[in-house]
């Protein structure tokens, strides 16, 4: 998990910060899908896991009103800090600095666990998603958001495949890997959760379409692909020419992907996963 708080706290989280409205729109279909399936109700207390620049977080507060209280929880400063701008004057929101899987919050205080694809990179996730039932009242219950496996998500793996193909693969990582991708299989999820500790476990497909360059220009979604995509990683200390060269690889199976109205749309698919507290 070290790997992942240092990631988050580098140029990703800058990145993230800057690129704040931009992802707030590509991401709020799959946020507001896992919030219809929460069912918040007002009074309720919530903890907002992997909550970035606070999105989700300012949503809940609003569902709750203000008898609830929602605790945004994440690894990244620079997230929190723009997290915290946003939700300043909400007396019913506060956030917290720290690692999810082993991070101390009230025992037996919350009605509900949720994230938005926040939940995917623990190195031990039985143990995180144990230490977060704890926090649970014996009623209580997770509802979040993950991507299903690479391959059902042309957002992020044509591009990728593109860039690979120009710039070389990097070392394949187990499929259990910490990731954005690791919560793909059902069988995976059912095992963690199970393991955990929750029961009644549900995950209903989400399928919506990601849209990348809103200008209509095509080198604007070529950019935003490079900049807010898994291939982001692929471009980390690259040189000029070797950017240019994953950008026209980028730009030629974008191609392919553009609507009518000049923008670039990929197909996204997602699992809204909800369980109990087995307490």
């Amino acid at each position: 998990m070290n790997d992942q708080i240092a990631y988050w706290n580098g140029p990703t989280g800058e990145r993230w910060v800057r690129e704040q409205a931009m992802l707030d729109e590509m991401l709020r279909p799959f946020g507001d899908a896992a919030l219809a399936a929460a069912r918040v109700s007002p009074d309720e207390a919530v903890v907002d896991l992997g909550c970035g620049c606070g999105d989700t977080s300012l949503a809940l507060a609003t569902l709750v009103g203000s008898r609830g209280r929602v605790v945004g929880l994440d690894v990244s400063a620079q997230m929190l800090s723009c997290a915290k701008q946003r939700g300043a004057g909400r007396p019913n929101l506060s956030f917290v600095e720290g690692d999810a899987s082993r991070e101390s919050l009230a025992q037996g205080a919350f009605d509900l666990l949720f994230s938005r694809f926040g939940v995917m990179f623990f190195a031990d996730p039985i143990g995180a998603f144990a230490h977060l039932r704890g926090v649970l009242r014996p009623d209580g219950r997770i509802v979040f958001v993950c991507w299903k496996s690479l391959s059902e998500n042309p957002w992020a793996a044509v591009p990728f495949e593109a860039v690979a193909s120009v710039l070389g693969r990097p070392e394949p990582q187990p499929e259990d890997a910490p990731g954005p991708f690791s919560f793909g299989a059902t069988a995976r999820v059912r095992e963690i959760l199970d393991g955990a500790g929750f029961r009644g476990l549900n995950m209903r497909s989400f399928e919506t379409a990601i849209t990348f360059g809103a200008s209509g220009a095509t080198d604007d979604a070529v950019s935003e692909i490079a900049r807010l995509g898994p291939v982001a990683r692929l471009l980390i200390d690259r040189d000029e020419a070797s950017l240019a060269r994953a950008k026209a690889a980028i730009g030629t199976v974008a191609t392919s992907y553009r609507t009518a109205q000049g923008v670039v749309q990929f197909p996204a698919a997602a699992w809204i996963v909800t369980a109990q507290n087995a307490a």
